[in-house]
């Protein structure tokens, strides 16, 4: 067991939106300093649920979450700018709660004036946050609702980044960056995570993203992690249905994985 005071830990977590437990049964730890982890499933497998519970959006009807000695659920407002400050979280839309019409340039700066009285003072310039999710300097003069559907989520990220956060909960926060610059934003995430020693859990539909980014993968059916390790030794043993239909979805990328 860690005893990183910053560590992330779902232990034997129940879970779900209603009276129904989506998530049955799950362990994860996330700790800064240690190499980014994956969760993929098919849609319904409960991935996003599960991040739900590691934010203490959704209180657990067994098991707990834990973040710095305390349950994540109960912790209280006074402590809740630090919380978020600290583990941040970036899904598909982002960028939910920011004005289109500001410019980048503010949106970046006002990121940082948060993080500062949140108690995460950086010395990172708005310049250095678009360079770390591979946005050029150009797009700090742009406004929000000029940028693509790909550029709003690099965005996202390098918001989320103003924070030097130790943990960053990532939920398919690249579906629509070209695939082509996927691989650059990822060495480029990869490089922070590791400078600033931050976790990431990845959650995605992506394989070759999450191939790319963590050396260790859960796959999540049912509520449940069916296999976890490389995703080449996952596929190369894909002996629950789940992982046989993850690798039949995408054939091209599972056979580039065995």
């Amino acid at each position: 067991m860690s005893k990183n005071p910053a560590t992330l830990r779902a232990s034997d977590l129940w879970v779900g939106p209603s009276a129904h437990d989506v998530v049955r049964g799950v362990d994860l730890e996330l700790v800064p300093g240690q190499p980014p982890v994956g969760i993929v499933g098919s849609s319904g497998a409960g991935k996003s649920t599960l991040v739900q519970a590691l934010l203490g959006e959704l209180t657990p009807s067994r098991g707990t979450v834990v973040w710095g000695g305390r349950t994540v659920s109960r912790i209280g407002r006074r402590d809740k700018k630090a919380f978020r400050s600290a583990v941040r979280h970036v899904a598909q839309n982002g960028l939910v709660g920011i004005d289109p019409r500001e410019g980048v340039g503010k949106v970046l700066n006002r990121a940082l004036a948060d993080a500062r009285r949140a108690g995460r003072p950086s010395s990172r310039t708005p310049q250095d946050l678009l360079e770390a999710a591979a946005l050029e300097p150009r797009h700090a003069s742009r406004r929000v609702h000029t940028l693509s559907g790909g550029e709003k989520q690099r965005l996202a990220i390098a918001v989320a980044l103003a924070s030097r956060p130790e943990l960053l909960l990532l939920d398919e926060p690249l579906s629509a960056v070209d695939p082509a610059m996927r691989g650059e934003v990822a060495r480029r995430l990869a490089d922070t995570a590791a400078a600033e020693g931050t976790a990431v859990l990845l959650v995605t539909h992506d394989l070759e993203l999450v191939e790319r980014l963590c050396p260790t993968v859960h796959v999540l059916a049912d509520g449940t992690f069916v296999a976890s390790g490389p995703l080449r030794e996952i596929f190369a043993d894909a002996e629950h249905p789940e992982v046989r239909g993850l690798a039949e979805a995408a054939p091209l990328a599972a056979q580039r994985f065995r």
